[in-house]
């Protein structure tokens, strides 16, 4: 939970130490003085004029209220909240489409329908590089229905393809399918299990309680993963998501756009931080609590 609330506080941070450790003034990014004036009073506009830790407290008071300021250099002045949430809602699309194979696979992986000897076809699988698979991918796209098809039909086929490639390459599918398996295969060795298959109960209702923080967690780790991969598969793929936005934000030096994009990838993380967390505390909770039938008479 500490590292869940720190978060979204320490990465701005960082991006804006990069800011004022790139050479010359942050000002100067925005508006270089041989091709333009109005340098001071631009860097007085945007908060650059006091120093790092000024420019901070002023983003990150502003961003709490929801105000993230406009962009410096992809639509100078436009403000990049409505960027954000133009954006937001296709990378969490993706997401969520990446994550259905995977979340199908661990639980087949779980209830024993997948068999181990399948291991190495998902091992081979995911061996592919998400940047490789995504540009066989927009390959694909594009031959067949040309380089700037980015609607309709072929969007979607985009958007498709680009969670395929999320769920799939490297080794996220398989990790997902081995370590869900094997974390159930060592947890019905426990003598509580055994037990519970001689009363009749099954195996994985008994187990599921006590793996559920270590699930949550893997889970977590996937989507992270998916999340980190965004950016490659949204490049590639030509998707208009919140990946695409920060990778043309960095390329820009658009740190308006950044500071805004990063922040919303370390909120993201942080939701998940806390409800691992939360998962986690409400099993101890449950664990510690006896079961009726267990209590020993006075």
């Amino acid at each position: 939970m500490v590292v869940a609330l720190a978060l979204p506080l320490v990465v701005p941070a960082i991006i804006t130490a990069v800011l004022w450790l790139l050479p010359g003034d942050p000002a100067e990014i925005i508006c270089p003085p041989e091709i333009c004036d109005g340098t001071e009073a631009l860097a007085a506009s945007f908060g650059l004029d006091k120093g790092p830790a000024q420019f901070y407290l002023r983003w990150i008071t502003s961003a709490a209220r929801g105000e993230l300021g406009n962009s410096w250099r992809i639509m100078q002045g436009f403000p990049v909240a409505e960027l954000i949430w133009e954006s937001l809602p296709t990378t969490a699309l993706l997401a969520l489409m990446a994550l259905v194979p995977l979340t199908f696979g661990g639980v087949a992986a779980a209830l024993g329908w997948l068999s181990s000897r399948l291991d190495a076809v998902w091992q081979a699988v995911g061996l592919a590089p998400a940047v490789i698979l995504a540009l066989v991918c927009a390959a694909f796209v594009e031959i067949n229905f040309g380089a700037r098809s980015y609607d309709g039909v072929a969007g979607w086929l985009r958007l498709g393809l680009g969670a395929g490639v999320l769920a799939l390459a490297d080794g996220a599918l398989a990790a997902t399918v081995m370590g869900t398996r094997a974390s159930f295969e060592e947890e019905v060795k426990q003598r509580y299990i055994q037990i519970a298959r001689l009363r009749g109960e099954s195996a994985v209702a008994n187990a599921l309680p006590n793996l559920l923080p270590a699930l949550v967690g893997q889970t977590r780790a996937r989507v992270l993963h998916i999340l980190s991969g965004t950016v490659v598969v949204e490049v590639v793929l030509g998707i208009p998501g919140l990946g695409e936005l920060l990778f043309d934000g960095t390329l820009a030096q658009d740190f308006g756009v950044v500071l805004a994009a990063t922040w919303a990838f370390s909120l993201l993380s942080a939701l998940l931080l806390l409800g691992q967390a939360g998962v986690e505390v409400a099993v101890a909770l449950w664990v510690r609590r006896a079961p009726r039938l267990a209590e020993l008479p006075a």
